[in-house]
């Protein structure tokens, strides 16, 4: 079996040693790929929802879920190798063939337990299945010939043209390309966008009201879910031997509050905050209410975290977490972000802005997030982020302290947006974050300065920033 392009620097993370020949899952996994093309559905929404319906066995939902996610990610790729050997142009196919081809190069290329031979077999009775003896001719004829060329095929040379050669290698939008390579030089661009192509960890935070780390660590193990503390974060454990979340919110421990669902960077937030007992907090886009449990459980659940949000069925969420957690000192508030200097004049302790951002630190998270995103987006992502922010400072009282956090790693919606509230507002002060961080961070750029933007490929965690920022008294 051909295993040798350079296509597979990084080969071996994550999940990708599937075996099995299941029609079953590949089915699962076409619908998922139907769903994402042709209605514009979120992949995870759509995986769980086609998983939910059919009775997959654990090993099934696996290679379905591998099939789906991995296609969404390394569609522009899988693309590039077919128009290689296809006489028939990819815009031209039906959307079924597009991605019957896809799944099998895709298993071609990253899943080593799975024959070529049966790969291909799988892919003609799924052409055949979903449409006529010639489908199935025609699919055969492009695996079989695109099997032939593989050893052959190279991906265009990185001193030639290195955008394109890094947009095929990691399958990330060109814009995104020239965007890392121009901001960090072609090794650690080709570094975060690989790491952007990773499935990530799975991490819960410990509700500390309720049990500690090892406590709950022992309770996993005992729910057959194996964990190990998280890189930074004391209050954080990275999970394996469950499949998603889903599964987890079906654990004992999970329904009785132990813990939250949440990335690593995301457990750095509260601590930077930094709330105190009897403390008014405002959470200004709180849903679904992860960071507003985080600052409430530090707070010891004495004081008052508003988790303002939007939208009714959002805070929904909220108060659900907030149940399930038995945390009482949140309350839900209806209201615009852009509202809450008018709302809460002069009297928050603390407000935490995580706002709406371009979400480019998460691509790993959501793996049809990256062909949906524009860079034109951006601009007026960082306006809004500016009225928000504007809004924040009029809340806070003399002393109190605004802290701001985006899941994204653009200058445009991080430290520029901080810089011009500074401006606009001489009594904000940024505060060095050394006594708020763990002290592995206390040496990254701009941390004295009172911001740190967490990498992928560095720290293993979403791409994340935070700023920390205290109004003068009087």
């Amino acid at each position: 079996m051909w295993r040798g392009h350079t296509l597979f620097l990084g080969r071996g993370r994550g999940v990708r040693a599937l075996a099995g020949t299941a029609g079953a899952a590949r089915e699962a996994a076409l619908e998922v790929l139907r769903r994402v093309d042709a209605g514009g559905a979120y992949a995870s929404l759509a995986l769980g929802e086609v998983l939910r319906r059919r009775a997959l066995d654990p090993r099934d939902r696996a290679l379905a879920t591998e099939l789906a996610y991995g296609v969404i990610r390394r569609r522009q790729t899988l693309d590039w190798y077919l128009e290689q050997v296809s006489t028939r142009p990819l815009a031209h196919m039906t959307p079924q063939v597009r991605n019957i081809l896809r799944m099998a190069v895709y298993e071609y290329l990253y899943l080593d337990r799975i024959p070529e031979w049966a790969t291909t077999h799988a892919a003609v009775e799924l052409a055949r299945r979903h449409g006529h003896e010639g489908v199935a001719r025609f699919v055969s004829g492009v695996l079989r010939g695109l099997l032939r060329r593989l050893p052959e095929l190279r991906l265009p040379d990185a001193a030639a043209d290195p955008v394109q050669h890094l947009a095929l290698l990691t399958s990330q939008p060109r814009w995104l390309v020239e965007r890392w390579l121009a901001r960090y030089g072609f090794d650690e661009a080709q570094a975060l966008l690989e790491a952007l192509g990773q499935t990530p960890p799975l991490t819960v935070r410990v509700n500390r009201l309720r049990t500690d780390r090892d406590a709950l660590r022992q309770r996993l193990a005992r729910e057959g879910v194996e964990a190990h503390p998280t890189r930074w974060s004391p209050d954080g454990l990275v999970l394996s031997g469950v499949a998603s979340t889903g599964s987890l919110k079906e654990l004992a421990s999970f329904r009785e509050g132990l813990f939250s669902v949440q990335d690593e960077s995301s457990m750095l937030v509260a601590p930077v905050v930094d709330p105190r007992p009897g403390d008014l907090v405002l959470d200004v886009a709180a849903a679904p209410g992860g960071k507003a449990a985080h600052l409430a459980e530090r707070m010891g659940d004495r004081g008052r975290v508003l988790a303002i949000d939007l939208h009714p069925q959002r805070l929904e969420l909220v108060e659900e977490n907030a149940r399930r957690l038995g945390l009482r000192s949140i309350e839900t508030v209806c209201a615009d972000a852009r509202s809450v200097g008018r709302l809460f004049a002069g009297r928050a302790d603390a407000v935490l802005c995580d706002l709406p951002c371009s979400g480019l630190g998460t691509l790993h998270r959501r793996p049809d997030a990256r062909w949906r995103k524009q860079e034109a987006d951006i601009p007026a992502l960082a306006t809004l982020q500016d009225e928000i922010l504007e809004s924040a400072w009029g809340a806070l009282r003399p002393g109190g302290v605004l802290v701001y956090s985006t899941c994204t790693i653009t200058p445009e919606e991080n430290e520029e947006r901080v810089e011009a509230l500074v401006r606009r507002h001489p009594d904000l002060v940024p505060e060095d974050l050394t006594p708020y961080l763990p002290a592995g961070l206390a040496g990254e750029p701009g941390v004295r300065e009172g911001r740190i933007q967490l990498l992928p490929h560095r720290h293993g965690t979403d791409g994340f920033f935070i700023a920390r920022l205290r109004r003068r008294s009087g």
